[in-house]
This record gives structure tokens, sequence and C-alpha cells, in this order.
């Protein structure tokens, strides 16, 4: 028999997160049947043991190499037989039966195709990467300007934060992050999972940009509330940039087009040499040395 939900988690290095992941959704699990899927990306750590020893109704994939967040979760999905997959960090603990609040959300609003919830941090304050907007061309001369850093919130200076807005009430948004993402089998094989090109960061808004073509509306639903420890499942700085930067560039050349990608690209790279320049950060300097690297965004995957 089929679950209602399949949980699907991606793991690398995180053994002391994934535990009390796995401990929460145990703990938290109420009327909604689960399946839980862990893949875990040739963790170096004790992840693997971790998982077999304590948690044996665990589907544990222990990959030989690192296959990263978009592919990972791609074949967590193959291993899933349930009516909803639900995205999660490692580096999360469930709250408040969360998961059984998203899924009956999902039934009661049908039609959305991602559904969101709520992150906080470990002391209760808002951690706002449940959802952002997506980037234009404006909020990428803003990071240029250094505007969105030094007015973090505000509705127009940082724009793809979504303002002042607390995740606190039902909004159709642009992206729902994958750290916390529930999403109808039916609408996720409609399309197609996650672009592989991806390693890790811009998977997500490219789902939600192929989603809203598709006709689905992303949404939060407010009473789902993880605790999300932001950067927890990440590596060192530098590396972490790298990808991001690599992400949002793969993004632009896969959904902008002609004078708009040209000049979004170059946006981004003003915007890292500005950091590079003025703030004398190693990990900016770094990128901006590195831009003919991630500029080109991540190679399409192969057929």
């Amino acid at each position: 028999m089929s679950a209602d939900v399949a949980v699907l988690i991606v793991s690398y290095n995180t053994e002391r997160e994934l535990v009390r992941c796995l401990e929460s959704l145990r703990a938290q699990r109420r009327s909604v049947t689960q399946q839980v899927v862990v893949v875990d990306n040739a963790s170096s750590d004790g992840s693997v043991a971790a998982v077999r020893e304590r948690f044996g109704e665990v589907e544990l994939v222990a990959s030989p190499e690192n296959l990263g967040f978009a592919r990972g979760v791609n074949l967590a999905a193959t291993r899933a037989d349930a009516d909803f997959l639900l995205l999660l960090n490692p580096d999360t603990v469930v709250l408040d039966h969360a998961v059984d609040e998203l899924v009956a959300f999902a039934r009661a609003h049908p039609g959305h195709g991602l559904y969101g919830g709520r992150t906080v941090r470990p002391d209760g304050a808002l951690e706002p990467s449940s959802c952002w907007a997506l980037p234009t061309l404006w909020s990428t001369l803003m990071f240029v300007t250094g505007l969105s850093s030094l007015a973090r919130g505000s509705r127009w200076l940082d724009p793809e934060s979504m303002g002042g807005w607390a995740r606190d009430t039902v909004r159709e948004v642009d992206v729902v992050t994958g750290c916390l993402m529930l999403v109808p089998r039916a609408a996720w094989d409609q399309l197609g999972g996650f672009d592989e090109r991806y390693f890790m960061y811009g998977e997500d808004a490219d789902l939600a940009l192929r989603a809203r073509a598709a006709g689905l509306r992303p949404i939060v639903c407010p009473d789902a509330v993880v605790v999300h420890e932001v950067g927890r499942a990440s590596a060192h700085r530098a590396d972490k940039l790298l990808l991001l930067f690599r992400g949002k560039a793969t993004l632009m050349r896969c959904h902008w087009r002609g004078p708009r990608r040209a000049l979004g690209l170059a946006l981004l790279a003003g915007g890292v040499a500005a950091r590079a320049l003025l703030a004398r950060d190693a990990a900016w300097a770094t990128l901006w040395r590195q831009r003919r690297t991630w500029l080109r965004g991540f190679p399409a995957p192969a057929t």
C-alpha cells in the first residue's frame, strides 16, 4: 500500500543534523502515513551508519559519489510510492506535526503544485528561506549597488526577500525552496522533477518557473513549521558561493533571453567584482577569480 507522503532527504556529511531531522519526523508523525527515503551523497562521516543503526524504517540509498542535490532528489523520488513527495533538508527539525499540516493543506487547496511552509531559526525567530521572489533585472541591480544588503527586507531594495512578510499567512509565491517543499506526485511527474544540470542551488527556482508555465501556482502554508539551520548542510563559504552563483547564472541562461540575459549576467559579475574590491573578503575575491567558470553556468546533463 502506498503512503500518503514520501519524505525525500539528501544528505552530505550532516550526521548530527540528519539524526535530529529523522528523530523529529518520527516524533511528529500523526495520522499521515510516511515513507522516508534518504539519499546519502558519499558522506565521509557516520551518516550512513547512523541511519542504518537507528532508523530501520528509513530506506537508505548510499551513493558512491556526490550526486548533488537535484540528482539526489530525483533518485530518491524514483524510490517513492506515495501521493505526495516532501523535499526536506537534513538540517531541519519538524515542529507541531508540520508534515501532516502541509499534506492536509495541499489536499484542501489542490492545483498549486508546489507547497511550502514556514522556517524558523533554533531560537524561534523567522528564517525566511522557505520561499523567495524570482530574480529580476531590478533585484540584480540592487545586488550590484549593495542596497539589497544594506536594506535587507525592503520591499523595493531587496525584492527577492519579499519585504517584511513573516511567512505567517497563506500566500502564493514565486519560489518554494527545496528545504521544505511538498509536491503532488502527479505534478512532480508532469514537470519531470528537477533539472539535473543544477548541482546545487537554483534547481528550485527553475522548477518554480516551469511549474508556473504549466499553470501551477506555488503557495505557502504558514502552519507547517520547521527549524532550519541554514548552511549547516553546505561546505566552505567560497565553495558555497561558487555553487550559488553558478546556479544563478544557469537560471538566467535557461530562462532569460537576448539583452536581458546578457545584462543580467553582467550585473551578477559586477556585483561580485564590487564585493571583491570593497569588502576585501577572500571568498568574494576567489569567486571573482573564478568568474569564467561560474558565469557559464552548470553544464547541461549528459543524455
